[in-house]
C-alpha cells in the first residue's frame, strides 16, 4: 500500500507503528500542546502531498483531530476502533496490528463542507438501524463505525461524522442491512 500524505499521529510509538504497517512518513503532534514548528511542518505537508489525520480513537485523540482538522479542513481522516487500539487498558495506535492500521488507511475520509450542504443523514436513520435509542446501540455505532472506517461516536457525534466523512446513503444502507438484517424501518 502506498500512500503519498503524510500521516499526522500523536507520539513516537503511533509514529512507529503506523512505519511498521507501511512505508509512510509522519508527524507528530506530541499530544494536544502542538508547537509552533509542528504546527509549520503540519501546514507545508498540507500545502504539499497532503495529510491523514490518524488520531488515537479515545478523547484526546478526538480533541487533537478537530484542533488540527479545524486549521486543515481539506485533511483527510483515518479511523482506527477503539477495540484494535487497546492493550492492557492503554489506547492508542501503538496497540494496533500493522493489519489493523493497514485497514483504518484503506478506509480514509474527506470532510464534507457542512455549511454549504443538507445533511444527508438523519437521527431517524440511526433509529433505523438500531444505532440510536436501542440497549446495544453503542455496540452497534461500534460495528457499523468500523465497517464505514468513521470510527465510534455516541449517537449525535456518530450522526456528525456520517454526514462529515462522505459517507453515502449507498454504503450506509448496504452496512445496515448486511450488520442488522432485521427490519429496523418500523422503530
Amino acid at each position: 500500500m502506498k500512500i503519498k500524505e503524510i500521516i499526522i499521529v500523536e507520539g513516537k510509538d503511533d509514529r512507529s507503528a503506523v512505519r511498521a504497517a507501511l512505508d509512510a512518513e509522519t508527524i507528530e503532534t506530541h499530544g494536544y500542546g502542538i508547537s509552533q514548528a509542528t504546527w509549520e511542518r503540519i501546514g507545508k505537508a498540507a500545502e504539499g502531498p497532503g495529510i491523514i489525520i490518524f488520531t488515537d480513537p479515545d478523547y484526546a485523540g478526538e480533541q487533537i483531530r478537530q484542533r488540527v482538522g479545524a486549521r486543515f479542513p481539506d485533511a483527510k481522516h483515518a479511523f482506527l476502533p477503539r477495540g484494535e487500539a487497546e492493550k492492557n487498558g492503554d489506547i492508542g495506535i501503538e496497540n494496533a496490528s500493522p493489519e489493523s492500521i493497514l485497514e483504518a488507511l484503506k478506509k480514509v475520509h474527506s470532510c464534507r463542507d457542512q455549511d454549504d450542504a443538507e445533511p444527508v443523514f438523519t437521527k431517524e436513520d440511526l433509529l433505523r438501524y438500531g444505532l440510536s435509542g436501542e440497549p446495544d446501540a453503542s455496540l452497534r455505532r461500534d460495528r457499523m463505525g468500523k465497517a464505514l472506517g468513521i470510527g465510534y461516536g455516541n449517537a449525535a457525534a456518530f450522526l456528525k461524522r456520517l454526514n462529515r466523512y462522505g459517507i453515502t446513503r449507498e454504503e450506509f444502507e448496504y452496512y445496515g442491512e448486511t450488520l442488522f438484517p432485521r427490519d429496523y424501518t418500523e422503530a
